[in-house]
């Protein structure tokens, strides 16, 4: 599988990310009658995303769910396009390609459960963290060693980008 993923992951100029269970461990957590949802991120999986902007491969964001948390974290990473309260993912990937010269077969897709299954057969990578959903597994070309919200998306990242000739980490340019 590693290896025929890895020539799709030389092809991929956008990345596009689910977020329950993807870049959170898929906990929600609520405050008071007037507090907002409360979700964890994973710092890895922001520089991971970080390291995909900076070397020019475009990421997106696609959830059922609408949270001012994913807005404001999403912001912070420079992801600019968060489409959010999409329960059909197929159209909402479709949207984000309108605007695009990319093509599908030059987008991976990370997703953990049933609603993620449309668009994952539609990508050129179709990838999940470890702990996703069986169907979701079963139809990946990649899985990452580590589950959502604990270093899925970092590993991605670094997948495509060690396929892309673009792995060597940036750290050691500092020393």
């Amino acid at each position: 599988m590693t290896g025929r993923a890895a020539q799709l992951a030389e092809a991929v100029r956008m990345v596009v990310l689910d977020v329950d269970g993807v870049l959170t461990d898929g906990s929600i957590f609520y405050g008071g009658t007037n507090q907002s949802e409360i979700k964890a991120f994973n710092t890895k999986d922001g520089l991971g995303i970080k390291r995909l902007i900076d070397n020019g491969i475009e990421v997106a964001v696609i959830t059922a769910r609408s949270s001012e948390a994913v807005s404001r974290r999403m912001q912070e990473l420079s992801v600019g396009t968060v489409l959010q309260g999409r329960g059909n993912k197929r159209e909402a990937l479709l949207e984000i390609l309108e605007a695009s010269t990319i093509s599908l077969s030059e987008v991976a897709y990370m997703g953990d459960d049933l609603p993620d299954l449309d668009p994952l057969r539609m990508v050129g990578l179709a990838t999940c963290p470890s702990d996703a959903v069986p169907a979701v597994r079963d139809i990946a070309d990649w899985v990452a060693p580590l589950p959502g919200g604990r270093g899925a998306v970092r590993s991605l990242s670094d997948f495509i980008l060690g396929a892309q000739g673009k792995g060597a980490p940036f750290l050691e340019q500092d020393r």
